[in-house]
């Protein structure tokens, strides 16, 4: 397997290391093949006709590269790009700010479009459609609305819930993409790429141990790689299968990707609750972790391998769930 890396990366701070491993180009992006080529034609077609690309929306769960892919749209289209967030955008004047100040072809990239604030996405319908904006000047009767013209430019818009977003500002996207979880080689490509970047030595075999691990997320693979390159700099082991292995279980990651938090959840669900029906408060409570978390982070992990399941009643663990865990379930659960 073999991969041209462009810029050898002199190791640094995590934060910095995270953002140069992110690829460039779109043919350097792994995975996603159905939306990479799609997202290709859109840009050839903008600069055929040398103009600004449709607006694009990027949804799906955290870490699988809607922010990468926003920064490779800019740099293929060659123009620059402005990025904000949802939650930064309170007011209708803090998005008319932005939108006054952009150039012509430049890209809006908005994180967690979702979160923005009503009368912001009011005003977002009209600047996407038309490139206009309306100032109001004044207060109450008397207010007058000024429109401001505004240069052609592309919303790149990135979401986890596009089901939170409102149908008219859904509608104005002209390309709308859903990135999906990764596969195990896929995830190993990827490892192996960010190993090359950051000059660490790492066969295919650890690669493959590493990306089966990573919850089908680039973000945590490459976070998971970063770990067990510190466990091999400390104890002064080349990484092998074996090394990795034994640094993933360290840091409490098992063979299916779970955590810490995951296997607590799964192991009090069926050693406390008998396997369930239980609310999402009462297992928080019994975890002493916020139900926040719970259902925005580890539920969805749970349920996509098939660990447990959301019934009317509350939570309840499932065959695999308990088997899983190590324990054997009873025969009167109403799941089996």
């Amino acid at each position: 397997m073999s991969e041209e890396i462009t810029s050898p990366l002199q190791l640094g701070d995590d934060i910095v290391l995270e953002t140069v491993l992110r690829p460039k180009r779109l043919e350097e992006f792994i995975g996603q093949t159905r939306v990479r080529d799609q997202l290709n034609l859109v840009l050839q077609a903008s600069l055929n006709r040398n103009s600004a690309s449709d607006h694009i929306l990027l949804s799906g769960p955290p870490g699988l590269g809607k922010t990468t892919l926003a920064q490779i749209v800019a740099h293929e289209l060659g123009v620059p790009i402005r990025i904000t967030s949802g939650p930064a955008i309170t007011h209708a004047g803090d998005l008319a700010a932005v939108l006054s100040s952009l150039m012509a072809g430049e890209i809006l990239f908005i994180d967690e479009i979702h979160r923005i604030a009503k009368p912001a996405a009011e005003l977002l319908y009209v600047a996407m459609e038309d490139f206009r904006v309306d100032i109001m000047i004044g207060k109450g009767v008397g207010a007058t609305a000024i429109p401001l013209e505004l240069p052609p430019f592309t919303l790149i818009g990135a979401t986890t819930r596009s089901g939170l977003l409102p149908a008219p500002l859904r509608d104005r996207f002209g390309f709308v993409a859903h990135l999906d979880f990764y596969d195990a080689v896929d995830l190993q490509r990827i490892v192996h790429r960010s190993a090359l970047l950051m000059q660490v030595n790492i066969d295919e075999e650890s690669s493959l141990e590493i990306g089966s691990r990573s919850r089908g997320t680039p973000r945590i693979a490459n976070r998971l790689l970063r770990r067990v390159r510190d466990y091999s700099e400390v104890n002064k082991k080349p990484i092998d299968v074996e090394l990795t292995q034994s640094a993933l279980e360290l840091y409490e990651v098992d063979t299916l990707g779970l955590d810490r938090l995951d296997l607590a959840v799964l192991s009090t669900l069926v050693e406390k609750f008998a396997g369930g029906p239980v609310g999402l408060n009462t297992l928080a409570m019994a975890i002493g972790e916020d139900s926040v978390t719970i259902e925005e982070v580890v539920e969805p992990f749970l349920v996509r391998l098939g660990f447990i399941t959301r019934t009317p009643r509350g939570r309840q663990a499932t065959l695999e769930g308990w088997r899983h865990v190590g324990v054997n379930p009873p025969e009167s659960n109403a799941l089996f």
